[in-house]
């Protein structure tokens, strides 16, 4: 059964002559009965009563021709959004983030690109390291945004900004007042750490090994607020990028001495995966401005 059978069945069922119908559709006649003959064959039953050129949709041609309009006009709708896909002004981004990026990091670039282009949407997913993850290899998501980036073939990277890490303590702490900090002097302070389900882990777990410390952890968290909220509460310190998501009241920020404390953060993607035009718009504009997106 091809689409243009349908529509061609339709035409017919509507003008009730075949050929006003065969005039309609700009066929011949004969071309036009063959089509409707062919489809009844295929179908095993007749659809039409026939006096002459004039013809009427029997019962079982009624109840073809409810369904069939309705799957003409799901394609249509499908063409149409295919065409709204396509169009790099109307179309739509699917970004999945980390938690700590939905406070202020992804707000802002979606604020600045709408600036230019206002029409195109956006999906969004937020949630762990491994959420996220599961999103871009999963192709639910398109895009990611991300800390650390997964050094795995298939995926392409690049930087958009960064965070820097630095020690949080809470206010009042002895530590506040420092103007730097090792990350030698935290393993004699209760420290508040993170579950292997957050992404920053491995980066801190790398940066403790390097500089040969093993941090007294009193807590584990699943996600960074959560660190930021045992640590206002004075139950230990902790090492945290500075974001809005979790400087909140109570806490003092102490700056690492160590040049790793640069945290950059990364658009990612699937090399391989097609990405609609407004999705390659949205990546491109990342790219080009990432000087001047906020830290």
């Amino acid at each position: 059964m091809e689409l243009n059978q349908m529509e061609y069945f339709l035409t017919v069922a509507k003008l009730q002559h075949v050929t006003r119908a065969a005039e309609s559709l700009s066929i011949t006649q004969p071309a036009l009965s063959h089509s409707i003959a062919k489809l009844e064959e295929e179908l095993g039953m007749p659809l039409f009563e026939r006096s002459g050129r004039n013809v009427r949709l029997n019962a079982c041609g009624e109840l073809f021709a409810a369904r069939v309009e309705r799957v003409l006009q799901e394609i249509k709708k499908g063409k149409q959004e295919l065409e709204a896909f396509a169009n790099p002004d109307t179309g739509v981004v699917s970004i999945a983030f980390l938690n700590i990026f939905g406070t202020r990091l992804v707000p802002w670039f979606i604020s600045k690109f709408r600036e230019r282009y206002p029409d195109v949407r956006f999906e969004l997913q937020q949630g762990t390291d491994s959420f996220v993850r599961s999103r871009l290899e999963t192709g639910a998501s398109d895009l990611c945004i991300s800390l650390p980036r997964w050094d795995e073939p298939g995926f392409a990277w690049h930087p958009v900004c960064s965070y820097r890490l630095d020690m949080a303590v809470p206010s009042g702490h002895r530590w506040q007042d420092r103007g730097s900090i090792g990350l030698a002097e935290l393993a004699s302070e209760p420290y508040i750490g993170l579950k292997n389900q957050c992404g920053l882990k491995s980066v801190l777990d790398r940066l403790f090994a390097a500089a040969g410390v093993k941090p007294n952890v009193l807590y584990e968290a699943e996600d960074l607020p959560t660190v930021s909220g045992f640590v206002s509460a004075g139950l230990g310190i902790s090492v945290l990028p500075r974001s809005y998501s979790v400087e909140l009241n109570g806490i003092a920020w102490v700056p690492l001495d160590i040049r790793a404390a640069e945290l950059p953060v990364e658009m990612g993607w699937k090399e391989k995966r097609h990405l609609s035009p407004a999705t390659v718009r949205f990546r491109d504009f990342l790219i080009d401005r990432q000087h001047y997106l906020p830290a």
